[in-house]
């Protein structure tokens, strides 16, 4: 099952396990549970630390792979295959479960392994998701560390009756002792702070005394990491502060026109962002929603959490999000048929007929990589004319199960009141209404520029952008602006990077340029 390279690969890393560990397979004689009895004794003779127990009448799911220390009970499960995304979730999890230590700092570790109370989580996925593994990798390792703490990895694609039954449309969705707990992209920070109430507390205390910085980046885009290395690279006090960092590369999979890079993926690139701006003496704030902006002695952003930064200078990069359509049933239906990830959700509408809004290179995209998995794919496009590049049109047209209707309005999800049952729209030319059954609607329709915190502070473009100048000035003096959030044309991430690049180095411009504070006494 595993080809040669790859098993070389995992034989250096298995060679960091410290102590043995068990693998306990639960498989019956269905193809894919010979798959993972294969898979499970390539990786067991790979290492010696490594034992293989196979359960051929299992009881409950199946197939199923269980890790855990030699002697003890597993408490790390992996119902499926994991390969595909979640390939490297395995790998940790058999090198953590082996001893090898974690990344994490020490803080979270120790607050992980002082969690109280039983809490059994389930986590549904789909291969193909590339936010799922940040979710079972964060899990798995909060089991690793405490014996109070279970968990298992579902791929929904293989346990349909279970997604069904549990009406689950989307990806990852995480189940605590049987209630959901969340779904979508979820940070371990995150998770800690929704299980252990006393976490935002702590935290907040912590970013309520730090000194000012030089420069504090809001957001960790590519923008924001470029802005981030170009000004630590100066030797002045950096800070990133940001959601989530990656913003919407995280969801991002084939990126093919990032140049000198032939083709990468979203969170890998984002990986290696992360892994630059460390690099440098940078403060990194992660899981904290900028809310306001204010020029007082210095300027301060306020965070959701009632906590201010202070700078001498700002970049605000904090990107979009994916823009909604705005009609009847959107939002009730969201989760529940409504999807903005078709490379996560896509393989749970597997055999039905999904519909895509949107015409453009993320609609035309997202058209193709579903009809290889759905029996059906109609995409509506607003205008007369489809805005993706050529060669994906042409892609687009080849293939038997996509459908592609222009000029058409969509105004209303319907759904039964659990899921999407199909979608109305109105023919732009004749004005006629119809309806098509479906069970899914991806939306594709273009982005959102996250400034509205900013509305009333900053001049804002009649599209909600902030406005900038060739050195990503706004209209607030010291406070800078990149990427997608701004007024510059074209969203590509190579743009962002090269705004983030300018509005960094106008920002040290402005600093050694800016005169000493009032406040401070200049001795004579």
């Amino acid at each position: 099952m595993l080809d040669n390279t790859l098993k070389q690969q995992l034989d250096t890393y298995l060679q960091k396990i410290v102590n043995p560990i068990t693998v306990t397979v639960s498989a019956h004689n269905s193809a894919k549970g010979q798959e993972l009895q294969t898979l499970s004794e390539e990786i067991a003779n790979l290492s010696s630390k490594i034992a293989l127990e196979v359960d051929a009448a299992p009881t409950g799911r199946a197939p199923q792979m269980a890790i855990g220390a030699q002697g003890k009970t597993p408490r790390i499960a992996f119902a499926g295959i994991p390969m595909g995304h979640e390939f490297t979730s395995l790998i940790l999890a058999l090198l953590q479960s082996g001893g090898h230590p974690p990344k994490a700092d020490e803080a979270t570790l120790e607050q992980i392994r002082g969690l109280q109370g039983e809490m059994k989580f389930e986590t549904y996925i789909s291969l193909s998701c590339q936010n799922c593994p940040d979710v079972v990798q964060a899990l798995n390792l909060m089991a690793v560390l405490n014996p109070n703490i279970s968990h298992t990895m579902i791929d929904g694609a293989l346990f349909q009756d279970e997604v069904n039954d549990r009406n689950i449309m989307a990806v990852p969705s995480v189940y605590l002792n049987g209630e959901l707990f969340g779904q979508g992209r979820m940070s371990l920070a995150e998770i800690l702070n929704k299980v252990d109430t006393g976490a935002a507390k702590r935290q907040a205390a912590a970013l309520a005394d730090k000194e000012p910085y030089d420069v504090l980046v809001v957001g960790g885009g590519p923008a924001g990491a470029a802005a981030a290395i170009y000004a630590a690279r100066k030797g002045i006090r950096t800070g990133v502060v940001a959601e989530r960092f990656g913003g919407q590369v995280m969801d991002t999979m084939a990126i093919e026109n990032f140049i000198s890079v032939k083709a990468t993926e979203g969170p890998k690139l984002v990986a290696g962002l992360e892994q630059h701006v460390l690099d440098y003496d940078v403060d990194l704030v992660n899981d904290q929603r900028a809310v306001s902006l204010q020029k007082k002695e210095f300027l301060e952003v306020e965070l959701e959490s009632g906590v201010s930064l202070k700078s001498r200078s700002v970049i605000l990069a904090t990107g979009a999000r994916w823009r909604e359509m705005n009609v009847p049933g959107e939002r009730e239906y969201r989760g529940k048929g409504v999807a903005y990830c078709p490379h996560c959700d896509g393989p749970l509408f597997k055999g039905k007929k999904v519909a895509v809004i949107g015409g453009g290179n993320s609609g035309i995209e997202a058209a193709i990589d579903l009809a290889g998995i759905v029996e059906h794919v109609t995409v509506l496009e607003f205008s007369d004319v489809l805005r993706a590049d050529e060669v994906l049109v042409r892609k687009a047209r080849s293939m038997a199960n996509i459908s592609i209707i222009k000029q058409a309005q969509t105004t209303e999800v319907l759904g039964d009141g659990q899921r999407v049952t199909g979608l109305q729209y109105t023919d732009r030319v004749t004005g006629e209404s119809h309806q098509i059954s479906l069970a899914g609607i991806f939306v594709q329709i273009g982005l959102v520029p996250n400034a509205e915190w900013l509305k009333g502070t900053l001049e804002l473009s009649r599209y909600g952008e902030i406005g900038i100048d060739s050195r990503g000035q706004t209209s607030m003096p010291g406070v800078f602006a990149a990427g997608d959030v701004t007024t510059v044309p074209y969203k590509q991430i190579i743009i962002a990077m090269g705004t983030g690049a300018t509005a960094s180095l106008a920002a040290f411009d402005h600093l050694i340029r800016t005169s000493v504070p009032e406040t401070e006494e200049v001795a004579a």
